[in-house]
C-alpha cells in the first residue's frame, strides 16, 4: 500500500511538472548563488544581496541532496546567513492570492537544536523556531509553504493584515536562540497553494532518527517470541493452495449434478 501511495504521489508530481506555468512565477532568487534554472523551468535570478548582507555559502556542495531531482541539487547546496536578521524585499504589484516558497537544507550541522530561528513576512511571523535538522534531517530538501493574499495595498495572511509599503512585502529569517538564520532558495507564486507543486514525502529511511517510532520495552521473554509482530508463513500461501481445491470441489459436484439429472 505504501509503495503505492508513493507511485501515485511521484505520478501527481509528473503532471504538475508538464502542467506548471512558470510565468505565475513573479519572484525567483538563488540565495548565495548565481542566476539558476531548476526541473520546473522556473528561473531564480543571482542573489540580489550578494556582497552586501551576510555570507554567501557553497559548503553544501560536498552533499548529494536528497528528496530532489539533480537539477535542483544547487538550489538547497549554496545558502545565505548572517550573524543577524536579513531579508529580502518582494516587489508585488497585482492584487490576489500568492504563496511564498523557502527552500531550505541543512548542510552543516548533524544534530537537531543547533540552528533554530523564525521568519516573518510583511511583519508578520509565518515560521517559529524552525529547526531544519529536525524536520527533515542533514543534506534533505525541505521547503516550507505560506499563502496569502493582497487586496488594496494591504497585505493578508491567516485573517490579519498589514499595509504594505512602495509596492513591496519584505520575508526576513530572525536570528533565534540558536546560530545563524538562513536561506537556500525563494519563490513568490501568484496563485493557489494546491496549484504549485509540492516536495515528494520523506521516505521512512530518510527521515531523522528521532521522529521514527520507537519500539516499546519488553521484557527479553516477550522479545523472543511475539506472535503479534511475527509474519505468518502461510498468510499467502494457504489462500493460493486452496483456490485449485476449491475449484476441483466445484467441478466435482457439477459432474455429479449432471449425471444425476440425466
Amino acid at each position: 500500500m505504501f509503495w503505492f501511495i508513493y507511485v501515485y504521489v511521484l505520478l501527481h508530481q509528473l503532471f504538475y511538472c508538464i502542467a506548471f506555468d512558470t510565468n505565475r512565477v513573479i519572484f525567483a532568487i538563488n540565495a548565495g548563488g548565481d542566476v539558476h534554472v531548476d526541473s520546473l523551468g522556473i528561473k531564480y535570478d543571482k542573489d540580489p544581496l550578494h556582497n552586501k548582507i551576510g555570507v554567501s555559502s557553497d559548503y553544501g556542495k560536498s552533499l548529494t541532496i536528497r528528496r530532489v531531482p539533480e537539477k535542483d541539487f544547487e538550489l538547497y547546496q549554496v545558502e545565505r546567513y548572517n550573524h543577524n536578521s536579513f531579508g529580502y524585499d518582494i516587489p508585488i504589484i497585482e492584487d490576489g492570492n500568492y504563496v511564498l516558497i523557502l527552500k531550505f537544507c541543512e548542510v552543516y550541522f548533524n544534530s537537531r537544536n543547533s540552528k533554530v530561528f523564525d521568519v516573518s513576512l510583511n511583519g508578520m511571523r509565518v515560521i517559529d523556531d524552525l529547526d531544519i535538522f529536525d524536520k527533515v534531517g542533514k543534506g534533505v530538501a525541505h521547503d516550507e509553504y505560506i499563502p496569502f493574499s493582497i487586496k488594496d495595498n494591504t497585505f493578508v495572511y491567516n485573517n490579519m493584515e498589514s499595509f504594505i509599503n512602495n509596492g513591496k512585502i519584505k520575508v526576513e529569517f530572525l536570528k533565534g536562540r540558536k546560530d545563524n538564520p538562513k536561506i537556500n532558495a525563494i519563490i513568490v507564486y501568484k496563485g493557489n497553494i494546491n496549484d504549485f507543486p509540492k516536495l515528494r514525502p520523506l521516505l521512512e529511511e530518510e527521515k531523522p532518527h528521532h521522529h521514527r517510532k520507537r519500539p516499546s520495552k519488553k521484557s527479553t521473554s516477550e522479545n523472543r517470541y511475539n506472535p503479534s509482530s511475527q509474519k505468518d508463513p502461510y498468510a499467502i500461501e494457504q489462500p493460493t493452495m486452496m483456490w485449485p481445491v476449491c475449484v476441483l470441489i466445484c467441478s466435482f459436484l457439477c459432474l455429479v449434478y449432471i449425471f444425476c439429472v440425466n
